[in-house]
């Protein structure tokens, strides 16, 4: 005999209610007053037989059963919501939507993302930006570039490029009273950081200079494009990346006052669904974006400003 299934409401008041560990914050959630909330949860406990949530000291907790009960609801929901963006989404196949790391995105994919929207202009691109992993089965994403090595488990990963590492700045520093002219200079000057980044601490290794220069004081920030963009200002000396600063070192922005890179051990990929039917747009996209990487300077250098 076919279980019968409990209230709708219900199982979203449950859902909310479990996810937030207070009725409170589900009733803001799903636009509901709390008394609506507890009625709600009420009538499920009764059409289930079961208790679902502990009370006690104003805090809630969930009972063992409610624990095993919670992962299939929202499991149950997940699918609710992906089956009906894809009924609502009717410019699927026109819409391209590309998860990527912000700093990358700001420094490197947006000032050339106009040559592929001009030689597809029937391909809507959507740019979302993110550090998480992407999840294909539960966020609405076609493709994701990611920095690492490339061994993500269920995806296809696709090779784009690889950066060195080495110190930028504004072209003023080089004519203040504190010159650089060697790696050693770096003490009279702050130093640029990103967060949760040791760059500075490798490359400081590689010129065969003390670490500690790396904890001297200077200026953190939380993405590495806010990083580069201080340098531009001449608030300092940052770590470049190649991806990063390629473009405003050819434009002039930035100098590299030393010649030491330090190779990246790691790169950019095109991750993407892997098993999955691929879509024109993916493969334009794919197609497009190889080829542009491939035409991406990747030695020190090289990297020059123009001149105009």
């Amino acid at each position: 005999m076919t279980a019968r299934l409990p209230s709708l409401n219900g199982l979203r008041a449950f859902e909310a209610a479990a996810r937030h560990l207070s009725f409170t914050l589900a009733a803001s959630e799903l636009n509901v007053t709390q008394t609506a909330i507890s009625h709600q949860i009420r009538r499920l406990e009764e059409e289930l037989g079961i208790r679902l949530f502990i009370r006690q000291n104003r805090a809630l907790a969930l009972t063992p059963e409610a624990r095993d009960y919670l992962p299939g609801v929202r499991a149950a929901f997940n699918d609710l919501r992906l089956a009906t963006d894809r009924l609502l989404r009717k410019d699927d196949d026109k819409v391209l939507t590309v998860s990527t790391i912000a700093s990358l995105a700001a420094k490197w994919l947006l000032p050339r993302l106009t040559d592929f929207q001009e030689s597809h202009p029937g391909i809507d691109v959507r740019i979302t930006t993110s550090t998480s992993l992407v999840d294909f089965q539960r966020d609405n994403v076609d493709a994701a570039i990611r920095y690492g090595r490339g061994q993500w488990p269920g995806v296809r990963a696709d090779w784009l490029m690889a950066d060195e590492l080495f110190p930028v700045c504004s072209p003023s520093l080089l004519r203040g009273d504190k010159p650089l002219r060697t790696p050693a200079d770096l003490k009279d000057h702050v130093l640029l950081h990103t967060n949760n980044s040791d760059d500075w601490r490798l490359w400081l290794t590689a010129a065969g200079l003390a670490t500690g220069m790396s904890q001297q004081p200077g200026i953190t920030f939380d993405m590495t494009f806010m990083t580069v963009q201080a340098a531009i200002d001449g608030m300092g000396v940052a770590m470049g990346r190649t991806s990063y600063v390629q473009d405003d070192i050819a434009k002039g922005r930035l100098v590299v006052p030393f010649r030491i890179a330090l190779p990246s051990n790691a790169g950019f990929y095109l991750v993407s669904p892997d098993g999955r039917r691929e879509t024109p747009k993916l493969a334009a996209f794919r197609q497009w974006l190889i080829a542009a990487t491939q035409n991406k300077t990747h030695g020190i250098n090289s990297l020059e400003p123009e001149i105009h």
